[in-house]
């Protein structure tokens, strides 16, 4: 059973190499067109699920209403697609940025992928954090978002960290995060990025883990590894549809639900495990893993979105960052989209989930939010 999950595991990933630049390339402009989508692991994701290489994550039943009163209801025309192919992109694939030691002793190198706007000049970077479940971090997940967001002038850099599949936990994570973007910034003139001015940006699993590493900004217990002489704050966090207090993020489903995901063998594997019980440990969860405990009246702005048709995410879990975000005067906008699921679910086979996530509505939200950070840095 190994042998065979290593290799599925390998064609995977031999198919995320080939799909990735679809789309995605330098020269001059082109005609506006569809954005480009990243189609093999759309295709191959759902059979790694059906064969049980991957733990197909539980899916609410019953889902409680959504409290909309601190946030702002959105309503995008799926119909309403961003469009790409206006600018010219420079592309640099598995650039390693980190190379930590696994629970094994031994070391891993860690990749991003960058998108940069052409003509070269200094510009905000905005580092993209995958979901995945905390089980895979797939860097080239949302490629047509991060086209978009790099034509609108922006350096995107995707990023990999390590997962359960690595051994590792929220902290290494977080650490992974921290490292890009020291990384990023030791090599701002190499990339023509401004050092200055740095967001996260991260979907699911990498929304959790953008809000810990916006509010642990001056925070020194997550920074691990190179480039050390450099900042790891940033300037910005976008979240769409992340965990925060994990120890509730089940809150707005099903009992049945509830029992499943609180025993999810990647969460608690990632965040930490009960005492004598594959269960969470919630006192975890609640604390060391939890985004509220860390906020402080200097934390970024941030930038929020959850579909209240979320059935893998409580959408609840992003209204207690708002709101908690809000009450220590940071500044937070949070929106919620109207009929919308948890992100682009093609990997599970729902072609149709993403339309709502890449309408003009949503994503100029995100390049609006961005163009504001860049005029204050």
């Amino acid at each position: 059973m190994k042998a065979r999950t290593t290799l599925i595991m390998a064609l995977v990933i031999g198919a995320v190499g080939a799909g990735v630049i679809i789309g995605v390339r330098s020269g001059g402009p082109r005609m506006s067109a569809a954005c480009p989508q990243f189609t093999p692991m759309h295709g191959l994701m759902p059979l790694l699920f059906r064969i049980g290489v991957l733990p197909k994550p539980p899916i609410a039943a019953s889902l409680a209403p959504s409290d909309t009163s601190t946030s702002i209801v959105i309503r995008p025309d799926r119909n309403d697609q961003i469009q790409c192919g206006k600018t010219p992109i420079k592309t640099l694939k598995d650039v390693v940025y980190a190379a930590p030691k696994l629970s094994n002793g031994k070391s891993t190198s860690l990749k991003m992928d960058l998108l940069i706007p052409e003509p070269r000049r200094k510009r905000t970077v905005v580092v993209y954090v995958p979901g995945g479940g905390f089980v895979v971090a797939g860097k080239e997940s949302a490629l047509n978002l991060r086209t978009y967001v790099a034509e609108a002038g922006f350096a995107v850099a995707s990023v990999q960290y390590r997962t359960t599949r690595d051994g590792a936990n929220y902290r290494d994570g977080i650490e992974d995060i921290k490292a890009a973007i020291r990384y990023l910034r030791a090599n701002a003139d190499k990339y023509g990025i401004d050092a200055a001015a740095v967001a996260v940006w991260g979907e699911s699993a990498g929304g959790y883990l953008a809000a810990m590493v916006g509010v642990t900004n001056h925070n020194s217990a997550f920074e691990a590894g190179a480039d050390l002489n450099q900042s790891s704050e940033v300037q910005g966090v976008i979240d769409d549809f992340g965990a925060s207090d994990i120890s509730k993020i089940a809150a707005d489903f099903d009992g049945v639900t509830q029992q499943a995901i609180y025993a999810n063998e990647g969460l608690v594997q990632y965040i930490g495990k009960a005492s004598g019980a594959n269960r969470l440990d919630s006192a975890i969860a609640t604390t060391a893993a939890n985004p509220l405990k860390y906020i402080q009246a200097n934390a970024p702005p941030f930038l929020i979105f959850h579909g209240n048709q979320d059935r893998l995410v409580s959408p609840s879990q992003t209204l207690i960052l708002h709101d908690a975000l809000v009450a220590a005067g940071v500044r937070s906008a949070r929106y919620v989209v109207d009929g919308a699921a948890h992100g682009d679910l093609a990997f599970m086979g729902d072609t149709q989930s993403g339309l709502l996530w890449s309408t003009n509505k949503v994503v100029n939200l995100i390049v609006d939010f961005l163009n504001r950070l860049n005029d204050a840095t």
